[in-house]
């Protein structure tokens, strides 16, 4: 039984163990709340889409029925007789299966059938607060796409085995996956869902999917789930008025719709925060998801995602409740926030008045960095510290620095296009871009198609442009990402010291007139020099006061000829005296990783400060 106080008062995180349909050997109980209706009957395969009436119970909210002849994979519809005298059929809101649009029939799922193989990395698993935490932003649909298919799908048992070897040969450890709740429109990527507990079948039912997760944690590949917590999609088969009357989405219109058309969920009603926190548990819980990013947490904190309408204290405390309470459940999964507002506490801990995000994008960082890059370099010089403001903010919250698909589609132009110059200098540009956002504190994520250097826009109809490899410039520039990739997984003073600012030290921020960065990440044994000249002139015997420096050996330049720049190959050492370094030659538009040595006295007194 579940806990029907707890229900209606927002605090559970079960509700699809008792709602939705459930299979045993006698058959399976299907149960549905809709306290709004006059009758309540259950169509489908099982009973040649006659009505088998569901009985009233509990309160009178809920309805349940038993059929021994419905058995796992039967399609089946709730249909809703509403008090206008209407009757409609609806998909399951709990549940665990559905059929290929266009169809909108629930499919009866066991879902308790598949054994995971992922014990070792369940035990190990963690928030990657202290480690390198390199996200890969993934369209299933869109990837690659199957020939033999009319939709051009492959299903998630034959991606698996792509993504996890494209994944290790390119340097992420954790793939993101755009949303696969059910959803009836292809071009809304799913952000506008109606099976918040069936996964699409677009690729696939709900064992292949927990095969996909499955297989990519046993190569040590953490997967994170896009979530759309704000709203869901607006057809009468779904949610949208599912019991004749506004169930869970607000009553008002004003409220009730937001800026994508779609209907806004009423987190301020119990019901729909069991829902949807029942929703996201399940995810994490039955498919063994390592995170979720939230979609438009702006939508959650103001109301209409506008500042000036006010704050929805509501939400907040809906959202404030159910980070808490998964993160009691699973403390080793990651919560992440996708937020554009300057709300205070996004990463903070709900005991201290936070949200209880594990990160937050930073998508301040992401505009200006953009901005600044498709400006030439007297404009950069004009703008120069605006690369350096987000270090003025950074150790607020837990930041992630994104390059999300949403910054590469709607006349937006790809992240190379974004780059100043022509076709050659782009990639240039785009180098030293990568290299400073690597560098940069904060875990990673980057959309597909980015790493090779992608030219058109992403739609979500076609796969990724796989082709333009055979060009010099794009091959060069796809081995030039995978190795970024794989040093800032091997160099732990990148990602270690994140959110300590011991991990950051500025050497240069104020070459304003030669447009010239540089700092230093460390992990307290490790130290990393970054050097940028974002410049059209090369820089000679650039001088750097680091104290107790010994040695710096160079370890990454994006103008090395294997890269598609200028310079061969080498590793070339510099020797540093009296708390000077001189690099001879910085040249334009490039960046420079150096592996600093430092005197063992100097490492002494910083590990007592």
């Amino acid at each position: 039984m579940m806990d029907m106080y707890g229900f209606y008062t927002g605090t559970i995180f079960d509700a699809y163990k008792y709602l939705g349909a459930h299979v045993s050997c006698k058959g399976t109980v299907f149960r549905v709340f809709a306290p709004n209706a006059v009758k309540v009957s259950v169509i489908g395969e099982f009973n040649c889409w006659l009505e088998t009436p569901m009985q009233q119970i509990y309160d009178g909210n809920f309805y349940e029925c038993h059929i021994p002849e419905a058995k796992s994979g039967m399609k089946y519809k709730i249909r809703i007789y509403e008090k206008s005298g209407r009757s409609i059929d609806h998909c399951d809101p709990y549940g665990f299966g559905m059929e290929l649009r266009p169809g909108t029939a629930s499919i009866i799922r066991d879902i308790s059938a598949y054994e995971f193989q992922d014990y070792k990395w369940m035990r190990k698993r963690c928030d990657n607060k202290e480690k390198p935490l390199n996200i890969y932003e993934l369209h299933l649909g869109s990837w690659k796409q199957n020939k033999g298919d009319e939709n051009g799908w492959y299903q998630y048992e034959e991606l698996v085995s792509e993504i996890v070897k494209y994944m290790k040969k390119n340097g992420y450890n954790c793939v993101e996956l755009m949303p696969i709740c059910e959803y009836p429109s292809d071009e809304s990527w799913g952000y506008q869902a109606f099976g918040f507990f069936s996964p699409t079948s677009r690729y696939g039912d709900a064992d292949r999917l927990k095969q996909f997760v499955d297989i990519c944690h046993q190569n040590q590949i953490g997967v994170i789930l896009d979530f759309p917590i704000v709203h869901f999609a607006v057809n009468d088969f779904g949610l949208a008025e599912f019991d004749g009357m506004p169930l869970y989405e607000y009553p008002h219109a004003d409220i009730g719709y937001n800026e994508w058309g779609s209907k806004n969920f009423a987190h301020s009603r119990g019901e729909v925060q069991s829902f949807l926190q029942s929703s996201v548990y399940y995810w994490l819980e039955e498919y063994h998801f390592d995170g979720v990013r939230m979609d438009a947490i702006s939508n959650i904190i103001y109301w209409q995602g506008n500042k000036d309408r006010g704050e929805n204290r509501s939400a907040i405390r809906f959202i404030q409740n159910m980070n808490e309470g998964l993160k009691e459940r699973m403390p080793d999964i990651m919560l992440i926030a996708e937020d554009s507002t300057a709300y205070p506490g996004v990463t903070k801990a709900v005991g201290e008045g936070g949200l209880g995000f594990d990160y937050k994008w930073d998508m301040g960082w992401m505009n200006d960095t953009l901005e600044y890059f498709k400006e030439s370099s007297q404009d950069r010089s004009r703008d120069y510290y605006k690369l350096t403001f987000s270090m003025q903010y950074f150790y607020s919250e837990k930041f992630l620095m994104p390059l999300s698909h949403d910054e590469v589609v709607h006349g937006k132009a790809t992240i190379l296009q974004k780059m100043n110059g022509d076709y050659e200098e782009k990639f240039r540009h785009a180098r030293s871009f990568y290299m400073y956002m690597y560098a940069h504190p904060g875990k990673k994520l980057n959309f597909m198609g980015n790493e090779i250097g992608q030219l058109r826009e992403w739609d979500e109809k076609k796969e990724m442009d796989w082709e333009i490899l055979k060009y010099p410039k794009h091959d060069s520039f796809h081995q030039f990402m995978m190795q970024l990739n794989k040093f800032y997984l091997q160099h732990p003073a990148l990602s270690v010291k994140d959110y300590d600012r011991e991990g950051f030290r500025w050497i240069d921020c104020k070459s304003q007139k030669q447009v010239v960065y540089s700092f230093i990440r460390s992990d307290g044994k490790e130290n990393i020099l970054a050097i940028f000249n974002f410049s059209e002139n090369d820089l000679e015997e650039y001088e750097m006061n680091i104290p107790g420096v010994k040695s710096a050996t160079l370890k990454m330049d994006s103008n090395w000829e294997c890269f598609g720049g200028d310079i061969p190959l080498c590793y070339t050492k510099v020797s540093g005296k009296k708390d000077l370094l001189v690099v001879d030659m910085v040249e334009k538009n490039s960046a420079k990783f150096y592996l600093v040595e430092v005197k063992r006295r100097q490492k002494e007194n910083q590990s007592k400060k």
